[in-house]
């Protein structure tokens, strides 16, 4: 085997190993991370309370003073 063959195997080695190292670290980071919540979050017009609801709600009723709202749009 010439020189420049073996550089060639051994630069396609350390870069086939980095990406198997980068998909296996995206995968632990997939499993182990937080997940994403499907709660909406309100905010009283009233008062002014931050609260979460389900995701199935269109409006929901304050917890602190009862007001019916919207929820926030990012």
């Amino acid at each position: 085997m010439s020189i420049p063959t073996l550089i060639v195997i051994y630069v396609a080695l350390l870069l086939g190993a980095l990406c198997v190292v980068g998909i296996y670290s995206e995968m632990r980071r997939r499993r182990f991370g937080p997940t994403h919540s499907e709660d909406r979050i309100f905010r009283c017009q009233t008062c002014g309370y931050v609260y979460t609801d389900d995701a199935d709600v269109d409006r929901s009723r304050c917890i602190q003073c009862g007001k019916l709202n919207e929820p926030i749009v990012f």
